[in-house]
């Protein structure tokens, strides 16, 4: 992610003009000792200050030392628990400046960064937009869509301000904010004041709002749209001004490759979720990376690949180290994967762990994902968990894991509000009635999937509900024909 040099060329580094010092680790460490010596001044012992923010004295050690970066929520409370006047929270600020890559004449920002998942005009010509900054065209989408009143929204943190919760602009001034986002010339642009910032990603929470039961035409263009705006401003900006342009790209990204992967659009998806990956580490970016790579590992289990699945799922860890939420959401992942190789040990195993790191959420796991509670979390969990036991039953035919898959199944569904996401309750109701199909039940299954499928045609089923019906056919077609072919015409291919 970040440059290499030999060191001749470490001997002719330039001058940082920014006067912002060490950079990358260096600055971190220059970030711990500032703390270090707060700390002291405070009279307060590692365990005391770990207390006050819900660390324990070993973490506190780590980060004098360098060793562990703090996110700025966590610096700006030990600032007010120090006493600090903003000390504190200038030194992290500085040190996550300090790892975005430097103006350097030698080295020029590298190209392949900033190339877009598709070329410009692939989508947007359906559109009749003869240029991704072209405003006019763009700005309708932020007038009619809904967007929210207040971030963090549909899982979309501020740029600027993370969790703090800031304000969207009302819909006329987001339009407006908006169109002159994209029409403005990149080179000549201001930067990206909080305004602007909250209008992009409030828009882009309307956005994936607005595909919950389906994507609309031209919904993944406008996402796209916007994506090749942001990456012009992201080349033309300085280095300490990157970061926040680095994540509405990341974002962006992710949510133009989630769409597509609704839409059935996988290689496409693939391409998304690649740029996402290098733009959320860009930004450091946890929430979008783990969202990423968990999305990436689906993607690998819809094409047939489990290990690199398990793969995708192992890098989670890496990226975001010893948070209950992402390590959730690994071992679920892994989970998933191990059971289409028929691990009934290793797969049980994962499920058990991902359970064990719900119970262990905490206040830190909501400062890196305040859209995240523990409820929420546990519907993941044990939606994801049903999938793997009923992946796992089909790949070793064993009822007995069938029914344990139907429990969580049934769990999912209870911990789902009853008006909540349509298009997931169809997913739960495939899934329930797959599992009575493991379980060697196909009577069960038509009766339970039948109702449920008369209100949803097959062409307008998402991609993903439509693979599970794809393998429910499948099952039927072994374990009671008939049932199977009464499920055929409504459904189709």
């Amino acid at each position: 992610m970040y440059r290499n040099r030999s060191a001749s060329a470490s001997a002719r580094e330039p001058r940082d003009p920014s006067g912002r010092g060490a950079q990358g680790p260096g600055a971190w460490r220059e970030f711990g000792a500032r703390l270090r010596q707060w700390r002291r001044r405070a009279g307060l012992t590692q365990a005391q200050l770990g207390a006050g923010i819900g660390y324990d004295h070993t973490a506190v050690s780590k980060i004098e030392h360098g060793a562990r970066r703090v996110t700025p929520r966590t610096a700006e409370r030990i600032d007010e628990l120090l006493g600090a006047g903003g000390d504190v929270l200038a030194a992290c600020l500085r040190a996550e400046t300090a790892e975005l890559p430097l103006p350097d004449p030698f080295v020029p920002f590298a190209a392949v960064l900033l190339r877009p998942p598709l070329p410009i005009g692939a989508e947007t010509d359906r559109q009749g937009a003869e240029t991704a900054r072209d405003g006019a065209d763009a700005a309708p989408d932020a007038e009619v869509l809904p967007a929210p009143a207040r971030l963090p929204d549909y899982g979309l943190l501020c740029p600027l301000h993370d969790a703090e919760g800031c304000a969207v602009p009302a819909p006329d001034e987001l339009a407006a904010l908006y169109a002159q986002f994209c029409a403005a010339d990149p080179a000549a642009a201001p930067p990206l004041d909080a305004a602007t910032a909250h209008a992009l990603a409030g828009l882009l929470a309307a956005q994936l709002r607005a595909g919950e039961t389906g994507v609309p035409p031209g919904l993944v263009a406008a996402v796209e749209r916007t994506l090749h705006v942001v990456l012009a401003r992201l080349a033309a900006a300085p280095a300490d001004r990157r970061g926040p342009l680095a994540r509405l790209a990341a974002e962006h990204a992710h949510a133009a490759g989630a769409l597509r992967m609704q839409d059935g659009r996988n290689a496409t998806a693939m391409a998304c979720f690649d740029r996402a990956l290098t733009w959320a580490e860009l930004a450091g970016d946890r929430a979008t990376l783990v969202g990423t790579l968990s999305d990436l590992s689906i993607l690998a289990r819809l094409d047939g690949d489990p290990a690199a699945a398990l793969g995708y799922a192992r890098e989670i860890d890496r990226v975001a180290p010893g948070r209950p939420w992402a390590g959730a959401m690994g071992r679920i992942s892994r989970a998933r994967a191990r059971a289409l190789t028929g691990d009934v040990r290793g797969t049980v195993r994962e499920i058990g762990l991902a359970r064990t790191h719900v119970e262990r959420l905490d206040d830190r796991d909501e400062a890196d994902v305040p859209w995240l509670s523990i409820a929420s979390m546990r519907l993941r969990v044990e939606s994801a968990a049903a999938a793997a036991l009923r992946d796992l039953a089909a790949a070793v035919d064993d009822p007995r894991l069938a029914r344990r898959a139907l429990a969580a199944t049934e769990t999912a569904l209870g911990l789902l509000g009853p008006t909540q996401l349509p298009s997931t309750r169809l997913l739960f109701t495939v899934r329930a009635a797959d599992c009575h199909a493991c379980a060697h039940d196909p009577r069960t299954a038509v009766e339970l999937l039948g109702p449920a499928l008369e209100s949803a045609p097959a062409a307008a089923l998402p991609a993903l509900v439509g693979h599970e019906l794809r393998g429910l056919r499948g099952r039927l077609a072994r374990y009671g024909p008939q049932a199977a072919r009464r499920l055929a015409e409504p459904t189709g291919p």
